[in-house]
């Protein structure tokens, strides 16, 4: 069966741990690196010369790809967004894609090939440096893992505000958004293969074993992130379209709440320590209490729309929960960002832009109390219940794509 090492390094050089990592929109994952893996002794007697190299090749310029253009990855800037970044991206990606199908030769029918192999990748958010394992599934899991934080690397960029020509505030054009709802929903897809497909194919022992950035939690945790984040985009949209109606940015809005429950009740428990796991969970916390303030602020209005006394008491109290969970938001953004690694809020844009302008202006005018009267627990206790609606947006279906057809045409050998 698969062996597994975890070592953890005196010296942090291998590990590649940016310091600050620029502007933020996105969350993204420590990037796993992968080190070199020796194919020939590993496989030389039991595959062909020819196929031995084809995943040698394949691998090794992943290694390279990875161990040089992880700074530029990690650390995005607006300037160079659409520059070198994501050409950088796409090439990675590109080259994980065409190793995938190469590889999965190595697990075709249960093949015992899938532990001939020792593959070692590099952590970010695990204490221990870097985790070894005679295992292609754990190869396969790693892959998309990585496929997934180039995706939510790429959404970053496409959501980082640009300086517009005339020298004003920095805007965010709408097919970026757009664009960036399609990116979310691969990334999850990526997250959602590797939950139900790849993790049940590990034993429970490498499983139990598997770095805390591959954990089952962590990654739903991502994939929940991803969707809602997406339906933040499409919140932001929505508000800016003259035909949504404040039904439809309720749905939306009570939605994201559900999605980022979701994806804080995941990760809650988890060794994730200092550093950039805690970075993780930080991010999740403050995505989590800003959706509850957009929510909270349309089921206000939708409530004050009724005729009686009751629902206008209601939608005060839903209004007066929204402004206190902005104030919160706030603070978690502040916590976010000034934790290691350091990151930068872009000009607020979008969804929040908006809401932190109208919550707190539509929150005083509906009210008829002096607010100082109430504290933030008596205002918690008298919010209305959020309505509970169906989660509406779902990952892209990814599957595993089909084992390269080299494999048909190897020879017969003793495995």
């Amino acid at each position: 069966m698969g062996c597994f090492v975890s070592t953890l390094k005196d010296t942090g050089g291998n590990r590649r741990r940016p310091a600050n990592i620029g502007d933020v929109t996105v969350f993204v994952p420590g990037l796993r690196i992968p080190k070199p893996a020796n194919f020939s002794e590993s496989l030389g007697d039991h595959l062909s010369k020819s196929l031995v190299e084809r995943l040698s090749a394949l691998r090794t310029r992943i290694v390279v790809m990875a161990g040089q253009e992880a700074p530029t990855i990690t650390r995005t800037r607006r300037k160079t967004a659409t520059q070198h970044g994501g050409s950088t991206l796409g090439d990675l990606l590109q080259a994980l894609e065409d190793y995938l199908p190469v590889l999965l030769g190595l697990v075709k029918d249960g093949s015992p090939l899938q532990h001939k192999v020792q593959f070692v990748w590099i952590n970010q958010e695990d204490e221990a440096e870097e985790t070894e394992m005679y295992s292609a599934w754990y190869e396969v899991l790693s892959v998309l893992h990585l496929m997934a934080t180039l995706s939510l690397s790429q959404a970053n960029l496409l959501l980082l505000p640009r300086t517009s020509v005339d020298g004003y505030q920095p805007k965010l054009s709408e097919e970026s958004r757009r664009s960036s709802v399609d990116v979310f929903l691969k990334a999850a897809g990526y997250l959602d293969c590797a939950v139900r497909h790849v993790l049940p194919q590990l034993p429970d022992e490498l499983r139990r074993n598997l770095p805390v950035d591959l954990a089952e939690g962590v990654l739903r945790a991502l994939c929940l992130q991803a969707l809602g984040q997406g339906v933040d985009i499409q919140l932001g949209l929505a508000i800016d379209s003259t035909k949504a109606t404040l039904a439809v940015k309720r749905r939306l809005a009570c939605e994201m709440v559900k999605y980022w429950q979701q994806a804080q009740d995941n990760i809650m428990n988890l060794p994730l320590g200092n550093g950039w796991g805690e970075k993780h969970r930080l991010f999740v916390k403050w995505k989590y209490v800003e959706a509850k303030s957009a929510a909270y602020y349309y089921h206000g209005l939708i409530l004050d729309e009724g005729n009686t006394e009751k629902s206008h008491g209601m939608a005060v109290a839903a209004l007066q929960a929204a402004d206190e969970y902005l104030k919160e938001s706030n603070k978690a953004s502040e916590a976010f960002h000034a934790s290691v690694p350091l990151s930068r809020n872009p000009p607020l844009w979008g969804t929040m832009k908006y809401l932190s302008e109208k919550i707190p202006k539509d929150t005083n005018s509906k009210a008829r109390t002096n607010e100082d009267l109430y504290s933030h627990d008596k205002i918690m206790e008298a919010a209305p219940t959020l309505p509970d609606f169906a989660l509406a947006l779902k990952p892209d279906e990814y599957q595993l794509p089909p084992v390269d057809l080299s494999w048909n045409q190897e020879p017969q050998k003793s495995r």
